[in-house]
């Protein structure tokens, strides 16, 4: 089984360091041949950065082939959504049974996000090391 999740894309510039590749992230029924002719079908450009890749052969305008493990999609999945759902969660169960007032409750639970989505902007050089795409 491969455990790789692959996009096809362009360069669109290189910086020191630093790969920006456009990629076109399609929703399953993007790709289908009816998709015009509905209006479920989705498609948004991305813009994917890889970080510590030799970028002396490539040009802007190449294509190329951008990847990471289905790991690396686990954890950033768990550190975006997961980990503050719980956050949220927890802060709001305490909150109502400290003060049994819903509304502070749900409030306080919605303002824990803030400290925590603040932490992850002030890590996030530290979280690129360990989630990163390649270039294949």
């Amino acid at each position: 089984m491969n455990n790789r999740i692959r996009h096809e894309g362009i360069i669109d510039s290189i910086e020191e360091g630093c790969v920006h590749v456009r990629i076109l992230q399609t929703s399953a029924c993007a790709v289908c041949k009816v998709a015009g002719y509905c209006n479920a079908a989705e498609a948004k450009e991305k813009i994917v950065d890889v970080f510590e890749t030799d970028a002396s052969a490539m040009k802007v305008g190449d294509a190329v082939t951008v990847s990471t493990s289905g790991d690396v999609a686990a954890r950033a999945l768990l550190w975006a959504f997961g980990f503050p759902f719980l956050l949220m969660i927890a802060v709001l169960v305490f909150v109502l049974w400290r003060t049994g007032d819903e509304g502070l409750a749900a409030l306080s639970g919605l303002l824990s996000l803030v400290p925590y989505y603040g932490l992850l902007f002030l890590l996030r050089h530290r979280m690129r090391r360990k989630m990163a795409f390649i270039i294949e």
